[in-house]
């Protein structure tokens, strides 16, 4: 059933370094309590690991445990759920994998387009080439990881093909003047609804978090946001009526460009 409202919970917390049991033991409580009161829960980059390189002793397929209890848990506490973990495709194979589960059991995979060469993700993970665009309530919706907020030309909404756009992240506070700036550049530039949602504490290579999650209207207007360095949890509605009502009233989209990505193996 298309809901012209859609409940959606960021959630902002800090990330225990390599240990998925904890985190997963953390995120239950906090599901728990959102049960009956959100569609779609939004979880940091990376949220039972942290950004770690160690791909192969911390990667596993998607029928492993942790998409596995995320989908028990979509499923129990009826609500989607979209982040992003390590991922294993066999021997050598991994990936820092975004994940859209459903409570009907329906899941959703994007594999993170541009690596964080600065912090040696290509040495420890592969890169996706094919963006994703999920249906979800009537809504659809791309998911996309932290660093792809650099490239714009990845995240083009073209003739209005999403109406939300997530990014998960482990953003350092260092660089969040650029994750400011750009989130709501994304939200202006395709007259999509925007969310952001990034971790908080110092990780096991001593890099420092800071938040900033928020979700920004189509119009660059913010809707609701967390504050620096708080462990939290901001609920909030999106309303897909307005959405397109402003897209029918100030149709720049209609003016954009068009054009073709192509790597060499491969359209995009």
């Amino acid at each position: 059933m298309p809901y012209d409202q859609l409940r959606i919970s960021i959630l902002q917390t800090d990330i225990v370094w390599q240990n998925k049991e904890e985190n997963l033991r953390m995120l239950r409580g906090k599901l728990q309590k959102l049960r009956g009161e959100t569609d779609l829960v939004i979880l940091p980059e990376m949220f039972s690991t942290g950004f770690s390189m160690q791909s192969r002793s911390l990667g596993e397929p998607i029928t492993g445990r942790t998409i596995t209890t995320l989908q028990s848990w979509a499923n129990e506490y009826d609500m989607a759920i979209a982040g992003s973990y390590i991922a294993s495709d066999g021997p050598s194979i991994y990936y820092n994998r975004a994940f859209f589960l459903t409570p009907e059991r329906d899941s959703y995979y994007y594999d993170k387009r541009h690596l964080f060469r600065m912090g040696g993700e290509y040495d420890s993970f592969s890169p996706g080439n094919k963006r994703l665009i999920v249906s979800y309530h009537g809504w659809n919706i791309c998911l996309l990881v932290c660093y792809d907020l650099r490239f714009p030309v990845w995240s083009r909404n073209r003739n209005n093909e999403y109406d939300l756009l997530i990014y998960v992240a482990n953003w350092p506070a260092s660089r969040r003047h650029v994750w400011n700036a750009l989130l709501k550049a994304r939200a202006l530039e395709n007259m999509s609804y925007v969310c952001g949602v990034n971790r908080i504490g110092v990780d096991g290579n001593g890099v420092h978090y800071d938040g900033g999650s928020i979700l920004y209207s189509a119009k660059g207007e913010a809707l609701t946001s967390i504050p620096d360095n708080e462990e939290h949890i901001s609920n909030t509605k999106m309303n897909l009526h307005s959405l397109q009502q402003f897209r029918e009233k100030f149709p720049a989209w209609k003016d954009a460009d068009s054009f073709q990505l192509e790597n060499s193996s491969e359209s995009l």
